[in-house]
């Protein structure tokens, strides 16, 4: 009998391996890896945290002249810990005169305008009103010479010459507001061209949400100015309610060949004081190898963060992505870099060779409360091991959300660089095991940009669209349904970048130049920026600078856009009066996690974990 039995398992794995290997690498499935050992082999992480580590953050009060009005509009926070029956009342004081504005206590929304304003020493403040219990927010004074920044507050920089190109918002003092580190110059060098060599180098510089200027670190010869040289993030990793700098350094030893790219040296993982920029801890960053390829495909790294036991900011450092991949777990605890695991892609395993994406987005797929890591076309489960891959090969954008709300569970969908031949170069798959659930359903050349956003309220779900470029001899443009139906083409397509929650609705609204009325991807300092509907009415102009950040920053959970200017960052917040009321955004997990990745990699406009559409 054992013997039979033995026969028989041999015959069933033969009959297994023959399926899988008979498949062409694009189109194996995540079952090649459910097929091996290796998912048992790595235990579940245990970090040091006892509960969540979460970001304290305060009502978030905020203050803004209504445009050509003599009114002011006020907007604050919902927090997770609220409740349905919180409600608030407004307060304004005038020379130490206060009045209550409101009168019955606001329940509907986060927010109030008020048109009386006053003259002198003006404050507002929130009182909160859950059940017998109520508590006061923050005081905040009414700016008094703010015509030309009526919707908008200014953080100065050090430098006025400088002009930031990336921007990191988190936590750095523990007051439950957010304060903005910035990465400069804006120029870039992508690893697959040339590197001028001319003496730039990065500096990471802070500021505190009021524009107290902080500390300015050079990260040196050793790290090229380019995107992928440099990703770093911020977030409280530690747990002490302060944040962090987590970002790949390099030592005095590098070497550079005839070209002038970096090829040797070493790489670190380093962890700074968000408040003096001191570092804290200091570890080696995933080490070269020639499984990753030439020195293009080398110096591709990234830097995220996930919650792998639910309560633990963990952190991950990441290289490659067209070839082999590795990521290095690790958690800071008292003070040092402890190692959780890493994963190693595996050159010799062709579904997993050559998924990556730009972006490494962490949420929970499986609902055990622990994160999985979405590295682009394939997911990786908390403790290292690989969940699934789609074997589409290296995705341009990569979105975690709930597309779909008539289906169980999130999505991704993946706008895929290489050419497809299946019909599957834009598509949607399944976020817990990566089946695939729908493709465009024709070959696509290099679809270089996607968006998933509910743009159309007849059409039930969010709408999903890319982009490809001209590397791939095609300029096509695909617009679906969340259940893929093809609803427009080319033109009637919008475009990827720098969508918006702004007006009082669920429709997301997007930027254009009122030069280019739909065109521009990409923003210029120097133009009026408007913010509209796909295919309907403009609700906003007057925005400046390079955008280089979306986000519910404060005020109710409506978006602020951050801008670059030289010698500033602008934070612009809406003004019209909200309809409903919503958790802020930044607590909820994926979006937060999309928030944090937008100071590395490409820029992607942060969707929640949850169906936010009409």
């Amino acid at each position: 009998m054992n013997y039979i039995k033995i026969l028989f398992i041999i015959a069933l794995i033969s009959v297994l391996n023959t399926t899988v290997l008979s498949q062409d690498s694009r189109e194996r499935s995540y079952m090649y890896e459910i097929l091996t050992p290796r998912h048992a082999i790595k235990p579940e992480v245990n970090g040091f945290a006892q509960k969540r580590v979460e970001e304290p953050l305060d009502r978030g009060l905020t203050l803004a002249h209504v445009k050509e009005s003599n009114a002011i509009h006020i907007s604050w926070r919902l927090l997770k810990s609220d409740n349905e029956i919180t409600a608030f009342n407004i307060y304004r004081s005038v020379n130490d005169v206060s009045k209550k504005l409101n009168k019955r206590p606001i329940t509907e929304t986060t927010d109030f305008v008020d048109t009386k304003i006053g003259k002198g020493n003006v404050l507002y403040w929130i009182e909160t009103i859950q059940g017998e219990e109520r508590s006061l927010s923050k005081k905040k004074s009414l700016p008094q010479n703010v015509v030309n920044e009526s919707n908008y507050h200014r953080i100065k920089l050090k430098d006025p010459s400088v002009t930031a190109g990336r921007v990191a918002v988190a936590d750095l003092n523990g007051d439950g507001q957010y304060d903005y580190i910035i990465r400069h110059p804006n120029s870039n060098v992508d690893p697959g061209v040339a590197n001028p060599n001319d003496g730039t180098t990065y500096k990471i510089e802070a500021y505190l949400h009021d524009g107290t200027y902080l500390w300015t670190r050079d990260l040196g010869p050793g790290i090229e100015p380019g995107v992928w040289y440099s990703p770093f993030i911020v977030y409280d990793f530690d747990g002490d309610g302060k944040a962090e700098v987590a970002l790949k350094t390099a030592g005095d030893d590098f070497l550079k060949n005839d070209q002038g790219r970096v090829y040797g040296g070493s790489e670190h993982l380093s962890i700074w004081n968000g408040m003096t920029g001191e570092e804290i801890a200091l570890v080696d960053w995933p080490e070269r190898n020639d499984r990753y390829g030439d020195v293009n495909r080398q110096n591709r790294n990234q830097i995220g963060m996930a919650y792998l036991d639910g309560k633990t900011p963990c952190i991950l450092a990441a290289r490659g992505t067209y070839r082999l991949m590795v990521v290095d777990a690790w958690q800071l605890n008292n003070g040092k870099l402890e190692k959780l695991w890493r994963w190693d892609g595996d050159e010799e395993n062709p579904v997993v060779r050559s998924q990556g994406a730009h972006n490494m987005v962490s949420g929970d797929v499986d609902g055990d409360g622990k994160d999985e890591i979405l590295l682009g076309s394939c997911m990786l489960n908390n403790n290292g091991t690989l969940r699934w891959s789609t074997g589409l090969g290296h995705s341009d954008k990569a979105y975690l959300t709930d597309i779909d709300p008539e289906r169980k569970g999130l999505e991704v969908f993946l706008a895929i660089e290489p050419w497809i031949d299946n019909g599957y170069g834009v598509s949607t798959v399944d976020a817990n095991n990566g089946e695939r659930i729908w493709g465009v359903g024709h070959k696509t050349f290099h679809v270089g940009d996607g968006m998933v956003a509910d743009i159309d309220p007849t059409s039930p779900g969010l709408e999903c669209f890319a982009t490809e470029d001209r590397k791939g001899g095609s300029t096509d443009k695909y617009l679906l349904s969340a259940q893929g139906k093809k609803l427009g083409s080319n033109e009637e397509v919008p475009p990827c970048r720098n969508w918006i929650w702004w007006d009082s609705g669920n429709i997301r609204q997007l930027f254009f130049g009122d030069d280019n009325r739909w065109g521009a991807e990409s923003t210029s300092g120097g133009r009026n920026q408007s913010i509209g509907y796909w295919n309907g009415d403009k609700i906003g102009d007057g925005i400046y600078g390079d955008i280089l950040m979306i986000a519910d920053l404060f005020g109710d959970w409506r978006e602020e856009v951050v801008t670059a200017l030289p010698g500033e960052l602008r934070v612009y917040h809406t003004t019209i009066p909200a309809k409903d009321r919503k958790v802020t955004l930044m607590q909820d997990p994926i979006y937060r996690s999309y928030v944090l990745q937008r100071s590395q990699g490409y820029p992607q406009a942060p969707v929640p974990s949850y169906y936010l559409g009409n």
